[in-house]
């Protein structure tokens, strides 16, 4: 039956299949005009092929000649009813019904992730850094006399002034370097509100411990704020250049905003590179000079870029030393500023390169035309300044602030500050922190100690996926951070020490017990020919074996044998598997594969 044949179809308006752009009940619907209709079933409109056809038909539209095929899969000859709605239902269910099925469950059926464990548990901290030692707080409890001491000292570089040479000493963990920062962030903010040229550079002289590297750093910290500095004005002179051509009476206004820029420091150019015409930089009125003419802007644009030119950094090697203090020298120099810099761990400084770095540092203010230069030193040992020069000694210690130790209720202060913010709420049972700042307190009041404690404590309790962190987190987080240290201690051991503690492993692996001196030296002598190593004489084996003991790393005393004379007997207090297994690492010691022969040595005489 072709689309032609069928017959008329009447449909009312409350024929509940009558399409809703029926023009009212009278209209009678041609076989012709249903052709877009009737003859393409749901199928075809939802873009879905027709996998059982059973009644094909073709149709031609009189007006455009073109053959549409249409379907009747319920064989009624076209006529829209119920049946054609649900049998484009079922075209689309068999079209695609089935494949996000498959995808829900494949993913369904997947199993867990390497992670998806690891984060099923609920967090226990809000933010860990709160409990780093680079962490600097709003507020430092228990250090308001040292801070304010540190600020009355520093209070004159926002004056202009010269500040006194500060140095700080304490052990480890009493808050020097977070106190020393905090002061520091103070300075530099009170210096911006106020518009006083104010700096502070920190160096950790544990990392750079040479004099070239400090002063290479140095020297480009400053190379890179002036480069800053001048990118700013100049972009400032060529705006105000190309506004003077296009007005060249405003340089003449006084109420213009050539005055504006008059006023900032257009000529902080390096001394000697001035022009004729330019006022020194240290001159009290150069900040007030008006440009007359464009040529005068265009000149000093071209002197700043010639200065731009002229920075060229510090590499981190093959500089003699005498041209980095220079370049540093002249960049600091630059323009008016104070300048403090506080050097963490000094006394590393000192002890690596000498006291060459400090002698520059601390005499270059005589020098300095319009910058001035303070020092703030961190140390953790009390007497290095004994090995300094005297005049060192002098002008660097102008000042001196000692930082006491914690005790144990001032570290559980601390360590409740800090709690608050690094952990969700009720993350803590009540002995914790107590606990945490006892065992500090042991340790000569080391409250980085501390937050190590409790932060380590946390994370075996969040890898636990246990809810709070209890009293056996922090007794756990106590042994591993002990065997923490003995690693770290053993791996920084000098190579004859390590030999004379490897001779003492060697010893107690073989069951000896209460070890002498002459055993250790018999063994340590056989080892240091097997690895080629200068062999130290007996009296300073020792004494190395003093340090050992001071470090805590074995247990040695001093026993008297009689007309025998006296001799130390030792015995290892770490674990002997972990500390062998540093030793070992070092490539040195990890050559030698046959010991025995070595424990054998202990029997000659």
């Amino acid at each position: 039956m072709t689309g032609n044949d069928r017959p008329s179809d009447d449909r009312t308006a409350d024929d509940s299949s009558a399409p809703p752009d029926s023009a009212d009940s009278d209209d009678t619907v041609s076989a012709d005009d249903r052709v877009g209709a009737d003859d393409i079933d749901a199928d075809d409109t939802a873009g879905t092929d027709d996998a059982v056809d059973t009644d094909d038909s073709i149709s031609t539209d009189p007006i455009t000649g073109r053959a549409t095929v249409s379907t009747d899969v319920d064989g009624d000859g076209g006529v829209p009813d119920s049946d054609d709605a649900t049998d484009a239902t079922d075209a689309t269910d068999t079209t695609d019904t089935d494949a996000p099925a498959d995808a829900d469950e494949s993913r369904t059926d997947a199993a867990p992730g390497l992670f998806d464990d690891l984060l099923s548990g609920e967090p226990i901290f809000e933010n860990k850094d709160v409990l780093r030692p680079s962490y600097t707080p709003e507020r430092l409890p228990h250090r308001n006399e040292q801070i304010n001491n540190m600020a009355t000292v520093l209070v004159g570089a926002l004056r202009g002034e010269t500040p006194s040479n500060i140095l700080i000493y304490g052990k480890t963990g009493t808050g020097k370097t977070a106190s020393a920062k905090f002061v520091s962030n103070e300075l530099e903010t009170t210096s911006q509100k106020y518009t006083v040229p104010c700096e502070v550079e920190y160096i950790n002289c544990e990392v750079t411990d040479t004099q070239y590297r400090v002063l290479a750093q140095l020297a480009n910290t400053f190379i890179d704020a002036n480069e800053r500095h001048i990118e700013e004005r100049l972009a400032e002179l060529r705006d105000l250049a190309e506004r003077a051509r296009s007005d060249p009476g405003m340089l003449d206004d006084p109420d213009s905003d050539s005055a504006a820029f008059a006023d900032t420091d257009f000529d902080d150019i390096e001394p000697g590179n001035a022009g004729p015409d330019d006022a020194e930089p240290d001159d009290a009125d150069s900040s007030a000079v008006e440009f007359d003419s464009v040529d005068e802007i265009e000149r000093r644009i071209e002197q700043l870029e010639a200065d731009l030119d002229e920075f060229e950094p510090v590499p981190m090697t093959g500089w003699p030393t005498d041209r980095v203090y220079s370049t540093f020298f002249e960049a600091v120099d630059y323009h008016e500023r104070v300048v403090v810099i506080m050097l963490d761990e000094i006394d590393k400084l000192v002890e690596k390169s000498g006291d060459d770095t400090l002698y520059n540092l601390s005499r270059m203010n005589s020098e300095l035309e319009n910058s001035r230069v303070s020092i703030l030193g961190i140390s953790n040992d009390l007497k290095f300044t004994e090995f300094l020069d005297p005049r060192v000694k002098s002008s660097l210690g102008e000042e001196e602030i000692v930082f006491p130790p914690y005790d144990a209720t001032q570290l559980r202060d601390i360590l409740s500050a800090r709690a608050d913010i690094a952990f969700v709420e009720n993350a803590l049972s009540e002995d914790v922190i107590p606990l945490c700042a006892a065992f500090a307190a042991q340790e000569h009041g080391d409250a980085r100690r501390a937050l190590d404690l409790l932060r380590t404590a946390g994370e075996l309790a969040e890898r636990g996926q246990t809810e709070r962190v209890g009293e056996d987190h922090v007794r756990d987080a106590q042994e591993k951070i002990e065997l923490d240290r003995v690693v770290e201690v053993v791996r920084t051991l000098p190579t004859q020490s390590k030999v004379v503690l490897f001779a003492v492993i060697l010893l107690e692996r073989n069951g000896a017990q209460n070890i002498n001196t002459g055993e250790v030296y018999n063994i340590y002598r056989r080892l240091c020919e097997e690895i080629d190593a200068d062999v130290l004489t007996q009296r300073r084996v020792t004494d190395l074996i003093s340090e050992l003991d001071m470090l805590g790393i074995v247990n040695a005393v001093v026993v008297s044998k009689g007309r025998y004379g006296r001799t130390k007997e030792m015995n290892l207090s770490v674990p002997i598997d972990d500390t062998e297994a540093v030793l070992t690492s070092d490539s040195r010691l990890g050559d030698i594969e046959d010991v025995q022969p070595f424990v054998q040595a202990r029997f000659d005489s």
